[in-house]
């Protein structure tokens, strides 16, 4: 490092410079686009396809780590990550409930609610 260097004037320029709002740089889509598109997939994240709440955050990663960066295209990709977390952690205390609790936890109804015995209780299995 330069001993005549500033480095609080190097951080200025980089906050300054917002980059760009796609993972793929300058090979990505335009401030507006983004805009578009983070719009669309938060949106149709809300229709049960929250997997779109995690493109939305995996896309838009540069605009996650700036704070300050694309003020217009930020709410769209903290509420996509806000929505998939919420997403995540349903799904797995669902999950859990049943991977953990399982026949303890629900006793003689266990036997109706799982799946791994529709072909026994159909009769399609051939050796019942």
């Amino acid at each position: 490092m330069e001993t005549g260097s500033n480095p609080s004037s190097s951080s200025a320029i980089a906050m300054s410079n917002p980059g760009w709002p796609t993972i793929d740089g300058p090979l990505g889509l335009s401030e507006e686009e983004s805009v578009a598109y983070a719009r669309r997939f938060f949106r149709f994240g809300f229709c049960l396809l929250p997997w779109l709440w995690a493109l939305n955050c995996f896309y838009f990663w540069p605009v996650l780590l700036r704070s300050r960066s694309f003020p217009r295209l930020r709410p769209y990709v903290v509420g996509s990550a806000a929505g998939f977390m919420v997403f995540t952690v349903l799904l797995s205390s669902w999950a859990l409930t049943f991977i953990i609790g399982g026949k303890h936890l629900f006793g003689h109804v266990w036997d109706e609610l799982v799946m791994y015995n529709v072909a026994d209780k159909l009769g399609l299995t051939g050796w019942s």
